[in-house]
């Protein structure tokens, strides 16, 4: 067994719909582990790139939210289709997509 070059969590904490901070499953998240996972299995990544379900990541009111170790970055309102961009920029080009970047808890 390896160890992982890089490892993504991203948040798919399920809150009751009344919450006012929303919750990350509902809006998403879970398309958004679905294609990123794919997307590394497709490529031979799976033994390089760790992808994980993660409970709340207190970022509620940016969700869903991720989070790419070891570089630390954080990126905020994802979807499915930007699984697909921070996939080929950021795991294969080691690029973060700044549109997505989360840079503090104000955003």
């Amino acid at each position: 067994m390896s160890i992982f070059e890089k490892h993504v969590f991203v948040c798919e904490n399920d809150r009751d719909p009344t919450d006012p901070r929303g919750c990350c499953k509902a809006r998403g998240a879970e398309a958004f582990v679905s294609t990123l996972k794919k997307l590394c299995r497709e490529s031979g990544l799976k033994d390089k790139v760790r992808v994980n379900k993660a409970g709340c990541l207190d970022m509620c009111a940016f969700g869903p939210v991720v989070v790419v170790y070891p570089e630390g970055v954080w990126y905020k309102g994802v979807t499915a289709a930007d699984a697909e961009e921070i996939f080929r920029e950021h795991i294969l080009a080691n690029r973060p997509v700044e549109r997505l970047l989360l840079r503090s808890k104000k955003g």
